[in-house]
């Protein structure tokens, strides 16, 4: 049943891929999937709940792999936590070309209230995560205590939809140093 799910938004992502989110039919899903109309909907009533699945399980890794740096980690330095960030958008966006429907799937969100929400949702999550990782390094002196972890936390959160962007549009060799200047930027780990 599991993998019956997962096999949906596969087959969903690559019609999206291929001819965008509003010329991509229910029945071309259908066929792209192999299932019939019955199985599909006993999994998603809508193609907006296949957007929403796509959405989740892109930012699902990234969103566990800063849980664990600031609960298990929290001598990291901000550097290396959103190198490894970045480093996990490049990797997927090379394996499964994940860059390229984030960017139609962020303009989706603009006309999608349900998307929107889960965006934020999703993102929120990041944000609230690095605001701990960025307080231990204020804690630390490795950053200043003047400005809100949030407002930190905000700005590092936007280097994210930068990089996936550059990745969707541009020849990801042009982003392949991004990671280093992040950990050139925030060098220290939090108690130095």
């Amino acid at each position: 049943m599991d993998a019956r799910r997962a096999q949906i938004p596969d087959a969903a992502r690559r019609c999206f891929l291929r001819d965008g989110f509003h010329s991509t039919s229910v029945r071309d899903l259908f066929a792209e999937s192999g299932l019939s109309a019955g199985s599909v909907y006993r999994h998603f009533a809508s193609e907006d709940e296949m957007i929403l699945a796509i959405a989740e399980e892109n930012m699902r890794e990234v969103l566990t792999l800063v849980h664990t740096a600031a609960t298990t980690r929290p001598g990291d330095s901000v550097g290396a936590v959103i190198a490894e960030v970045l480093d996990l958008a490049s990797r997927r966006s090379a394996q499964d070309d994940t860059a390229r429907p984030a960017v139609p799937a962020w303009s989706e969100a603009l006309r999608n209230p349900a998307l929107t929400q889960q965006v934020s949702s999703l993102l929120g999550r990041m944000r609230s995560d690095l605001a701990e990782v960025v307080r231990g390094h204020q804690e630390s002196g490795a950053l200043p205590e003047d400005v809100p972890a949030e407002s930190i936390a905000g700005t590092l959160v936007c280097l994210l939809p930068g990089c996936i962007l550059q990745l969707a549009m541009l020849d990801p060799t042009l982003v392949a140093g991004v990671t280093e200047g992040v950990r050139a930027l925030w060098p220290g780990p939090a108690g130095a």
